[in-house]
């Protein structure tokens, strides 16, 4: 057995690829306590492989925890260039997250389609792959909270904590704020979608992940599915 991790800046998400059940937790900048009871009842997995976007005091207590429990050390995982089909079109590929790099060799692993893979995180990201593995690049917005922060923090706008559902014209302020930042999001992922659409001239697959994805869901007017385990079946590939 080998368990997956895959911490990104809010949320940590964790298999053990024998039974593929995800587990998630908000880690606050370390290991939540009912994590760490929830990993000593499992069996000391051989390798603990690590997609790590979040910040170090995470994989400072990870590796102290994994340690501890199974006496193993954590493999972070770092972009290599041309790994399984996939070429990254970034010049200097250390600059690509990790995340971005597993999820792309995801996508491709399950299928050589032209995709599009839309994150929704902290950050949104938004890259695209040809169906013979080529990466064409990508684009990066603020995710939804970093979105409505930074407007909020500008102005004297009030934050309401409501999700908007498929709101075209607002008619208040506050959800004009709220639903903005999703129909920016989705806005982008067609606007990328057609343009891969063209530049492909074939259907593409439109995969959306992270931990916003459930929110962006009225806000998508072109065909997606939902993967939120994107990144460690990435590296589940990856390991293999």
């Amino acid at each position: 057995m080998n368990m997956l991790i895959d911490i990104g800046n809010t949320n940590l998400r964790w298999t053990a690829d024998a039974t593929w059940s995800v587990g998630i937790a908000r880690h606050s900048g370390a290991i939540p306590l009912d994590l760490l009871a929830t990993w000593e009842q499992l069996a000391a997995p051989e390798r603990v492989l690590v997609s790590q976007v979040g910040a170090a005091s995470v994989a400072d207590a990870l590796a102290r925890v994994t340690r501890a429990l199974w006496q193993v050390t954590p493999e972070f995982v770092r972009v290599v260039p041309g790994v399984a089909g996939v070429q990254i079109a970034y010049e200097y590929p250390e600059r690509f997250g990790v995340d971005r790099w597993l999820a792309l060799i995801a996508a491709y692993a399950e299928c050589q389609q032209a995709t599009l893979i839309v994150d929704a995180g902290s950050a949104a990201t938004f890259d695209l792959l040809q169906a013979d593995g080529r990466h064409l690049g990508g684009l990066i917005l603020p995710g939804v909270e970093l979105m409505r922060t930074s407007l909020l923090l500008g102005t004297q706008i009030p934050r309401v904590e409501y999700e908007p559902t498929d709101v075209i014209w607002a008619t208040d302020t506050t959800t004009a704020v709220a639903a903005g930042s999703l129909g920016a999001i989705g806005a982008l992922a067609t606007r990328l979608y057609d343009r891969l659409c063209a530049e492909t001239g074939s259907v593409p697959r439109l995969l959306l992940t992270g931990g916003d994805a459930e929110r962006l869901r009225p806000y998508l007017d072109r065909p997606y599915r939902v993967q939120p385990d994107l990144v460690l079946r990435g590296l589940s590939v990856f390991c293999r």
